[in-house]
C-alpha cells in the first residue's frame, strides 16, 4: 500500500468526522465517495486496501477499463456527464448514475436496466447555482422532472446531486448546500410515490466540510486521497 493514499486518507476521515461533530452527525452517515478520474488501476487497489469502498468516476470508457480489472465487491458511481450512446455500458458498470438531469436520459436508463434485469440507482443532478457552464436542471423544472421519472419501472431515484461554483473560498460554497438541502426537503413535502430523498452528494476537496455541514450524505472526494491529478480542472474533483 502507498503511504501518502493511506495518510492521506485518515487525514480526510478526521475531518469528517470533525464536521459531522460540529453539526451532531453520526460521521458514518456520511458517505466517502473516492473520485478516481485518471487514476490508475494500480492506485485504485491501494485505496481498497486503506479501506475505501466506494468510487467515482467521470467517463465509462476509464471506468470500464478500471471495473473490468478490479475484483473487489466495491460500489461504483457514475459522476460525470452521461451520453445517451454510453448509458447500455453505464448500466452494467455503476451502482449509482449521480447526473440525471433530463427525461430523455432516464428514459434510456430505464430501458437499459430493463434489458439488464436490474434497477439503476439515480440521483438527480440540479443545477443550483444557476451556472450556464454547469449541467443539471434547475430547481424551477425539477419537481415535475422527479415526477415523471418515478413512473419508469427501473429506476430507483435515491436523492440529489450539485456543484457549488469554484471558489477559493469554501464559505462561499454554503448558500448553495444549504438550498440544496432545502429543496430536499420541498421535494420530501410533495410526497412522490416511489422515490427516495435520503441522499445528498455535495461537496469536493476543497468545500467537502462544508457540504457536510449543510446535509450532505456523500462527498466526492479525489484530490485530497490521491494528489493533484493531470486534469486541467483540478476543482471538480
Amino acid at each position: 500500500m502507498s503511504d501518502d493514499i493511506a495518510l492521506n486518507l485518515n487525514n480526510v476521515r478526521q475531518k469528517i468526522a470533525a464536521a459531522a461533530a460540529r453539526c451532531q452527525r453520526d460521521p458514518d452517515s456520511i458517505k466517502l465517495l473516492a473520485v478516481t478520474k485518471t487514476v490508475s488501476a494500480a492506485r485504485v487497489g491501494e485505496a481498497i486496501a486503506a479501506g475505501i469502498t466506494s468510487f467515482g468516476e467521470n467517463y465509462v470508457q476509464e471506468a470500464r477499463e478500471k471495473i473490468t480489472r478490479i475484483n473487489d465487491p466495491v460500489e461504483w458511481h457514475m459522476i460525470g456527464y452521461l451520453q445517451a450512446n454510453k448509458v447500455k455500458y453505464a448500466v452494467r458498470l455503476f451502482d449509482y448514475i449521480h447526473s440525471i438531469d433530463r427525461l430523455d436520459l432516464a428514459k434510456e436508463i430505464d430501458k437499459r436496466a430493463g434489458l439488464a434485469k436490474r434497477i439503476m440507482n439515480i440521483l438527480i443532478e440540479i443545477n443550483i447555482s444557476g451556472e450556464q457552464t454547469k449541467s443539471g436542471i434547475p430547481t424551477a423544472h425539477a419537481i415535475a422532472l422527479i415526477k415523471d421519472i418515478s413512473l419508469l419501472e427501473n429506476i430507483s431515484v435515491q436523492g440529489l446531486m450539485t456543484m457549488a461554483p469554484y471558489s477559493d473560498n469554501p464559505e462561499h460554497s454554503r448558500p448553495y448546500f444549504s438550498e440544496l438541502k432545502n429543496f430536499q426537503k420541498k421535494i420530501i413535502r410533495e410526497g412522490i410515490t416511489g422515490i427516495q430523498m435520503n441522499e445528498l452528494s455535495m461537496g469536493m476537496t476543497d468545500d467537502f466540510e462544508i457540504a457536510i455541514e449543510e446535509g450532505a450524505t456523500i462527498v466526492r472526494i479525489g484530490r485530497a486521497i490521491f494528489g493533484e491529478r493531470k486534469s486541467k480542472n483540478n476543482q471538480n474533483i
